[in-house]
């Protein structure tokens, strides 16, 4: 996007709030750089820079906007359809990678070496991966400075700073002002804590609209298995194994969601979902966000999709009906992959049970529970001393259990987010037991491929056969014709043609969609 410069013109002359993330405007009379959608008027065609990302921009010499905080934009969705090397950077630096083990952890990581990964990253986005991190230590220190009140060392190390005067020299360079003038500045804080208790932060995830919220939500909240996850207090809340210690996160339906009671979108179209976060250990905090970001599929460009399965006739109703529909996705693969082969052929209350009782008997506790969470999801090392014989379960699907955590393990399966999407749907054909649905579904949302197509579960062919597709082999030819290479967001809307069970029951766990249901 940020190479065409006539396209870049018509975005930042129209403020399209759309293009906010696909690149980023400088100005070299002022040397500052901005979203596309700044409120301020657009300077002549001749002093403007359009550059990829915010880090390329930042080590270009130009800081932030004040106005339009381009640092807080919704992620690029140029990353979500790709599983090429640079996007699997991308999602690493995003979980903190760079910041735990360097440059040289995330090529290890991938098979590259450190020369490889600077020029792989500098010949697409304009800077190289400890220019990314800096500029996510900047946005993570700016959210510590204005939401909370901690001492601005604990803000520099929290956010992953390695000294107090690259931190204050950071935030300087970026924001063009101090540390402490930042905070003096902000205007008001977003309320911390549960209840106005301590230790919690408040902030603010941004998505591109439209965005369903209630469909997506609805999902998560009949779904989730207790202990790690609840629906409670207008949220959807759950724990986190993070890299430092648990976490736990409490997640609300967003403003401007047209099944929420909540007021609309600001004047500037931005939107966003209110996220409250507790975490043992600060410098987790923006591998925490992205996690959150991952599971609500917050950086997709809902636009671009609809536009593809839109064009399909047979779709094109579902589509203009709810536009915008998200994947639900997840915040740790391993335990996508082991709540789906538990939910094999079974109802979706039983699969939340059986997690239940893992989580129960294995799941670490947490020190001091939240409202119904209590434990962690158990890593695959835990769930290894789990005895099949003693899962509630058929036969074979406890040997499949047994050879699934066997592999997450040992690493034979790779399913974090710098993962090589075929090379993890392949090694996980080889576990006997999962077939093309579980690979899919663990595709769809663990792995975030964008493309996935469970054509074999049950509310696809259903809602296949309602809209009068073919079966079979004829249904896979027809989503790979039109819909490539949005198959999963088609899938979100196929459940939709006929109501789909999980989404259904949730109405009834959501007070705010039982309320419309009922207006």
């Amino acid at each position: 996007m940020h190479a065409d410069a006539e396209a870049c013109l018509r975005a930042v002359r129209s403020k399209d709030a759309r293009f906010d993330g696909w690149f980023f405007t400088a100005v070299t009379t002022t040397r500052i750089y901005c979203r596309p959608s700044c409120p301020v008027v657009a300077p002549k065609a001749a002093h403007m820079r359009f550059y990829p990302s915010a880090a390329a921009a930042q080590q270009a010499g130009y800081r932030a906007c004040k106005r339009c905080r381009p640092d807080t934009s919704p992620g690029s969705p140029e990353w979500d359809p790709r599983a090429d090397a640079v996007a699997r950077c991308m999602r690493l630096i995003a979980d903190g990678v760079v910041d735990r083990e360097g440059v040289a952890g995330l090529g290890r990581r991938l098979g590259y070496s450190v020369r490889q990964i600077e020029r792989l990253m500098t010949a697409e986005l304009g800077a190289g991966p400890l220019a990314l991190a800096r500029a996510q230590r900047a946005q993570t220190a700016r959210l510590l400075i204005e939401t909370t009140d901690l001492a601005m060392t604990d803000v520099a190390f929290g956010s992953g700073f390695a000294s107090i005067r690259s931190f204050n020299d950071t935030v300087q360079a970026v924001f063009a002002v101090a540390p402490t003038e930042m905070r003096r500045k902000a205007q008001s804080r977003p309320a911390t804590g549960e209840g106005g208790g301590t230790g919690w932060l408040s902030l603010r995830l941004p998505f591109r609209q439209p965005f369903p919220a209630g469909d997506l939500f609805g999902h998560l909240a009949r779904t989730s298995v207790p202990g790690v996850e609840e629906w409670r207090d207008g949220s959807y809340w759950r724990t986190l194994d993070m890299p430092r210690g648990p976490g736990v996160v409490g997640l609300a339906l967003p403003t401007g969601s047209p099944l929420s009671d909540r007021p609309g979108p600001n004047r500037s179209g931005a939107a966003h979902v209110t996220c409250r976060l507790q975490l043992a250990d600060l410098r987790d905090l923006a591998a925490a966000i992205n996690r959150c970001r991952r599971l609500l599929d917050l950086d997709a460009d809902p636009v671009a999709i609809d536009e593809v399965l839109g064009a399909d006739p047979i779709l094109a109703s579902a589509v203009a009906t709810a536009p915008g529909r998200r994947v639900p996705r997840c915040v740790d693969g391993d335990e996508m992959a082991i709540r789906a082969v538990l939910g094999q052929q079974v109802s979706t209350e039983a699969g939340r049970t059986h997690g239940a009782r893992l989580v129960q008997d294995h799941g670490p506790r947490l020190d001091t529970p939240v409202g119904g969470l209590t434990h962690l999801w158990p890593g695959a090392a835990a769930l290894q001393e789990v005895d099949p014989a003693r899962l509630a379960l058929p036969a074979a699907r406890r040997a499949t259990f047994a050879a699934l955590v066997a592999a997450l393990a040992s690493g034979a399966v790779d399913l974090g987010p710098g993962a090589d999407w075929e090379r993890a749907r392949a090694s996980l054909r080889q576990i006997p037991g999962v077939g093309p649905w579980t690979v899919e579904t663990v595709a769809m949302r663990a792995l975030g491929d964008p493309d996935a197509f469970a054509a074999t579960d049950l509310g696809v062919r259903s809602a296949a056969a309602h809209l009068g597709l073919p079966a079979g082999a004829g249904l896979a030819a027809h989503a790979a014709a039109a819909w490539r290479p949005w198959r999963a967001y088609a899938v979100q809307h196929l459940w939709g043609v006929r109501g789909h069970a999980v989404r259904d029951h949730a109405v009834n766990q959501i007070p705010v969609l039982r309320a419309r249901r009922s207006a």
